[in-house]
């Protein structure tokens, strides 16, 4: 059911507005953008783009390099700019617009953003969490307290501003606004407000609410929704605190659902299709191939099979009928998709990776500041290089044409490698 909210309108609430006007700008998004989290089609796969052969610094060479406050949403590119995110003194949420070509600071946005998170979770900080979605003219950015703010590209000016915890009566989230926001057509797509609200890209509108789990402590997603279309039926793949659910984009309504039992609710990853089926891995539980039936069944999905890997916080890559992903007790694994047997699985690196491939190759960047240039190989474990780039960073990394976008806790640096060291 629509439901009706007024949206509110950023003249009085916000602190002054900084932007240093650099003409219009209105591009649509090309195959090379890096718009949201995990990239144009929100699975870590490149487009138009062979990674390099290694990693040293005449292959990967540093472009440039600004300091900010820490944050952990990845930086995202649209045409000749970066956007990326900070929070300042724990107190103040920026937004910055950067020329991709120099780092020069082209506006510059910001507001009140603070939430002190629960004193287990302190280690992972009271800043900034989820990544910013673009469409090519707005960008829409969560704020830590579950506010949704949709940004000019051209100029950094306030559009709308929904804060749902003052329109929906539901409990701040306890970690913060961690799921990353999802743009579909005139459609954005957010897993706040204690549920999955859709809401008019262009106004804010929140056109309906559902998977109510009462956010707080125990609600408020960490994964991020996907979209897709399986078995002729488009659907958002959305992952809750405690189940896997598909939902109808236009209506809301609830397609299949599975519970994903986890460790106080920590399903984190952003779940991968493949063809018609759909795999997740929770901490504390376990990893599932789920195929759901026909739409408008609304029977839970067919387990094909499970494996006792166990997933945290990285999500995973499937190449070529193999899914690889980050675990819980820090491997990596490889796992066959057909089957779901363990293929190989390495000893420990970091708590987390974020990882992107070119279809053969897989760039990985630890959370400690390693980045790993890996084989796609499902025989064995294949490092083909590994280079230190920075000393913290759990924001996902970015890729565009032949560049590499790394936001560390402390800064944002570009890369790039030199297009005759790749493969043809």
């Amino acid at each position: 059911m629509a439901v009706n909210y007024e949206v509110s309108m950023p003249t009085r609430l916000f602190f002054p507005l900084v932007i240093a006007l650099s003409g219009l700008f209105s591009s649509p998004l090309q195959a090379t953008d890096w718009s949201q989290w995990r990239g144009p089609k929100r699975d870590g796969f490149v487009s138009e783009s062979t990674f390099p052969e290694n990693l040293s610094a005449q292959s990967l060479t540093q472009v440039w390099k600004i300091p900010l406050g820490p944050g952990y949403s990845g930086p995202i590119i649209s045409g000749d700019r970066v956007f990326v995110t900070e929070t300042v003194d724990e107190k103040i949420e920026v937004v910055r617009a950067l020329n991709r070509a120099t780092g020069k600071q082209i506006w510059k946005q910001e507001w009140p953003g603070a939430l002190s998170v629960p004193f287990f979770a302190k280690a992972n900080g009271d800043w900034i969490r989820a990544t910013p979605a673009c469409d090519g003219e707005r960008l829409y950015v969560a704020s830590i307290r579950d506010v949704l703010v949709c940004l000019s590209a051209d100029n950094g000016e306030i559009l709308w501003r929904v804060d749902f915890v003052e329109k929906l009566k539901s409990p701040p989230p306890a970690f913060g606004f961690a799921s990353s926001p999802l743009v579909v057509g005139d459609a954005l797509y957010a897993q706040a407000g204690g549920g999955l609200c859709k809401l008019d890209k262009l106004t804010g509108e929140i056109k309906w609410r559902v998977l109510e789990d009462g956010g707080g402590m125990f609600g408020s997603a960490f994964s991020s929704p996907y979209y897709t279309t399986l078995n002729g039926v488009p659907q958002l793949i959305v992952q809750t605190r405690t189940t896997l659910t598909g939902v109808n984009p236009d209506d809301g309504a609830v397609l299949w659902k599975q519970d994903i039992p986890a460790f106080r609710g920590m399903n984190i990853l952003t779940p991968t299709v493949f063809e018609n089926s759909v795999f997740t891995s929770s901490y504390g539980g376990k990893s599932f191939l789920l195929t759901p039936g026909k739409s408008d069944e609304q029977t839970p999905p067919e387990e094909t099979w499970t494996n006792k890997a166990q997933g945290y916080m990285s999500s995973p890559l499937i190449i070529d009928g193999s899914i690889y992903l980050h675990l819980r007790n820090q491997r990596f694994t490889c796992i066959d998709l057909k089957t779901g047997e363990t293929r190989w699985t390495t000893t420990p690196y970091g708590k987390y990776w974020s990882m992107v491939t070119d279809g053969n190759k897989i760039l990985a960047l630890d959370q400690t500041g390693d980045l790993l240039l890996i084989k796609a190989n499902p025989e064995k474990f294949e490092l083909l290089d590994q280079r230190k780039i920075a000393e913290d960073s759990w924001a996902h990394i970015a890729v565009s044409g032949n560049e590499l976008f790394i936001r560390a806790l402390d800064h944002l640096a570009v890369y790039r490698w030199n297009t005759s060291d790749t493969e043809n």
